[in-house]
């Protein structure tokens, strides 16, 4: 090899480097982390009553019969307000909705409720992300369908928009 190839390789290899650089960053991964539990049976849990006079929420409650979507929620997160709304149309398209609330307070919970609305059927208090982990969420707001067998069917992370009330639709649609 000449003398002038010795002095271009280390340029081509820089080139190839920042293209290969360029490549990944303008396609980033998708760093959601999607819960094993898709596919699975419920979780065994037990979500305490957070109110009075609302029942809680545990895995024997799920798989009746009917479907149901599993809201984890908490009266601090931001997008679980944004979020409010579209649970509210959910429910009165015929959406069961049950919910989770982590590590909170009952009188904020019930301070979010009055402000944002409830669609709740059911609402139970995780102080500590029990049942969190056990459903194998990684935040608030996350949904779960649970089909009429109680097996976990979808999960969606992060607040539902409007433009994604199609897909839940869907998909509570596949878990009668």
């Amino acid at each position: 090899m000449s003398r002038r190839a010795w002095l271009l390789l280390p340029l081509l290899l820089f080139v190839g480097f920042v293209a290969a650089a360029a490549w990944r960053l303008s396609a980033p991964p998708d760093t959601s982390i999607r819960s094993r539990m898709v596919g699975r049976e419920v979780p065994t849990f037990a979500a305490a009553p957070l109110l009075p006079g609302r029942p809680g929420l545990a895995s024997s409650d799920l798989g009746q019969g009917k479907p149901r979507l599993v809201n984890f929620f908490a009266s601090w997160c931001v997008p679980c307000i944004a979020e409010a709304p579209v649970l509210l149309d959910l429910q009165k398209r015929g959406v069961v909705i049950d919910a989770i609330a982590l590590r909170d307070d009952p009188a904020d919970v019930r301070k979010f409720l009055a402000d944002n609305g409830d669609p709740f059927v059911a609402l139970g208090s995780d102080p500590v992300g029990e049942a969190q982990i056990a459903f194998g969420s990684s935040g608030v707001p996350e949904s779960f369908i649970v089909d009429a067998k109680g097996v976990i069917r979808y999960q969606h992370i992060g607040p539902i928009t409007p433009e994604q009330i199609g897909e839940v639709m869907a998909e509570w649609e596949k878990a009668q």
